[in-house]
């Protein structure tokens, strides 16, 4: 695994070993950085990464341009490897992390993968971004999942506008729509 492109271009990531994890394929990362870059989301924009695995997303971020990211990783091993590949990079993702607890932090685009069997997550969070201040006017929810699965249009104001599909993985982005006119 590596960094497609940006300051730390070509650089060789760790991941983790099974199926505990599974990393984002170059193509659809590129796709991905590519349709966002587009819309302005990448450069000078705060990130989340949730389900991080490996970080190779927010690194990928960091590495275009990112203003800053914000990593969750609840799997040990996962996160062990994570931190692995932020100091190879001379990141510290423990400050960031702490700093994000205190802060309340907010954000203009929220990355997440959860592991495929993972179906309810989707919703969780999705749910759980729609009901908070986390987001930030013209925020970009981008959830990578299963070609076969859908994790639904969306939950709350937070809907999904596009979905691109390559081999057996899909992309589905979301953003905050305006509340209903209570006139």
């Amino acid at each position: 695994m590596r960094v497609i492109a940006g300051k730390f271009r070509s650089r060789t990531l760790k991941s983790l070993e099974g199926q505990q994890t599974r990393p984002t394929y170059d193509r659809l990362k590129e796709t991905l950085f590519n349709v966002l870059a587009s819309a302005g989301m990448v450069e000078a924009r705060a990130w989340v990464d949730l389900f991080a695995g490996s970080g190779a997303i927010g690194i990928e971020a960091l590495s275009r341009g990112a203003a800053s990211v914000h990593f969750a990783e609840n799997n040990a091993a996962a996160a062990r490897v994570l931190r692995q590949n932020l100091a190879s990079l001379e990141l510290d993702a423990a400050d960031a992390l702490r700093q994000w607890d205190r802060d309340g932090v907010r954000f203009d685009l929220c990355f997440l993968d959860p592991p495929y069997r993972m179906h309810g997550s989707y919703a969780e969070i999705l749910r759980t971004i729609s009901r908070g201040n986390m987001l930030r006017e013209n925020g970009i929810v981008v959830a990578e999942h299963e070609k076969r699965f859908d994790p639904g249009e969306g939950e709350g104001l937070l809907r999904r506008y596009r979905i691109l599909k390559q081999g057996e993985s899909a992309l589905s982005f979301y953003r905050l729509e305006p509340p209903p006119d209570e006139s």
